[in-house]
């Protein structure tokens, strides 16, 4: 992990707004494809929930850098390399198990700690840290309900939710790794330490499989790197699909 830099609360909002943008567009990818309509449509609300909430974060970040750029500039003029989402969030969507599946591996860690950073000692981060708490609720109550639902079906919606587990595992541990260049933030008491996340995130996660049925694997392996810009080739494949207008048509407006 990077020892310092240069602006802590821009990185750290970046952290929160680009996993969240990203992880929006992902499941945003399910829309007119969904196992039913009603389905379909608690997807693409939750997509847009998510990139909302990526708005919110890349708004404040830019206000924060001071360099002119909104959170358009955030999320359409910036490389891979530049995006400090967790590995998981990019994952591509699989089958409807391996998208649910992502969900709740996130869902079960972004509930406690957005109800920690409404906390924060700052209070534009506390208040869209409140704004994002009876979405997340939500989410995860939704994702929790399927994980249960495919674990306690058929043998093929249980093998196919517990591939994507398996597929999915090692991508956990980023989301609670120590960053030291925000340590400064966690000991004023503005970003949430992700250490202390992962107690609680892995008491709910146990407990649903055991409900649903379901073995996480037992290798102990974790990736990480997408906080410090080092991704999957899949966000690429991400980008070029979500910036394409921009990139086409430079400073294009409605």
């Amino acid at each position: 992990m990077r020892g310092s830099v240069d602006n802590p609360l821009f990185e750290y909002l970046l952290q929160l707004g680009d996993t969240t943008l990203v992880l929006g567009h992902r499941l945003s990818e399910w829309c007119g494809h969904g196992p039913f309509l009603e389905e379909d449509i608690a997807m693409t609300n939750i997509a847009l929930d998510l990139v909302g909430q990526g708005r919110s974060c890349l708004a404040y970040a830019g206000e924060v850098e001071a360099k002119g750029r909104d959170e358009d500039a955030l999320a359409y003029l910036r490389d891979a390399v530049q995006f400090r989402n967790l590995l998981l969030v990019e994952q591509p969507n699989g089958d409807f198990g391996v998208t649910m599946m992502r969900q709740f591996l996130f869902d079960a860690y972004q509930l406690p700690l957005l109800e920690r950073l409404v906390d924060s000692k700052d209070e534009r981060l506390g208040a869209i840290a409140q704004r994002s708490l009876k979405e997340a609720r939500y989410h995860f109550r939704h994702s929790r309900d399927w994980i249960l639902r495919l674990g306690g079906g058929t043998d093929e919606s249980r093998a196919r939710v517990q591939a994507g587990l398996d597929e999915l595992w090692r991508f956990t541990g980023e989301m609670f790794a120590a960053d030291p260049a925000l340590s400064g933030l966690i000991e004023a008491g503005v970003a949430v330490d992700p250490a202390a996340l992962e107690a609680p995130w892995r008491q709910t996660v146990d407990a649903t499989f055991s409900e649903a049925g379901l073995t996480p694997p037992a290798e102990t392996w974790m990736q990480d790197g997408g906080r410090e810009g080092m991704h999957t080739e899949h966000l690429g494949y991400i980008l070029a699909e979500l910036q394409f207008l921009q990139r086409a048509y430079p400073g294009a407006t409605w």
